[in-house]
C-alpha cells in the first residue's frame, strides 16, 4: 500500500479523528474510506447522488420544456437561445456543437 502524508490544520484533524471514533474506525481507515468515497469507488456515495439529483433535473427541466413549448413556442426559442450563450459564455459548448450557430453539421 502507497503511503501518503499531508499537513491538516490541528481542528480539521480533530474533527476527523473524532469522527473515525464515532464511526469505530481508526483515523487512517476513515480517512481512506472518505477519500475512496470522494474519488467515486463508492457506488451508494457522493457521485451516485450527484448523479441521481443531476439524472432528476435533466428530467424535470425536459418536462417543462416540452410544456412551455405547447403553450408559447416561441417563449420556448428564446429560453434555448438563452441556454445555448450561457453554456457558450461558460466554456461548456462551442459554436462547432450548435448548427444554428454556424457550427457543426446541418440536419
Amino acid at each position: 500500500m502507497a503511503r501518503l502524508t499531508i499537513r491538516l490544520p490541528d481542528d480539521l484533524y480533530d474533527r476527523l479523528a473524532a469522527d473515525a471514533d464515532a464511526a469505530g474506525a481508526s483515523t487512517a481507515a476513515f480517512v481512506r474510506d472518505a477519500l475512496e468515497q470522494l474519488n467515486g469507488a463508492d457506488p451508494f456515495g457522493f457521485h451516485a447522488r450527484f448523479d441521481e439529483l443531476h439524472s432528476t433535473v435533466i428530467q424535470v427541466l425536459a418536462i417543462l420544456a416540452s410544456d412551455v413549448g405547447a403553450r408559447a413556442p416561441k417563449s420556448l426559442a428564446k429560453g434555448m437561445e438563452d441556454t445555448k450563450r450561457l453554456l457558450l459564455d461558460r466554456g461548456l459548448i462551442t459554436a462547432g456543437d450548435l448548427p444554428a450557430l454556424g457550427g457543426g453539421a446541418s440536419s
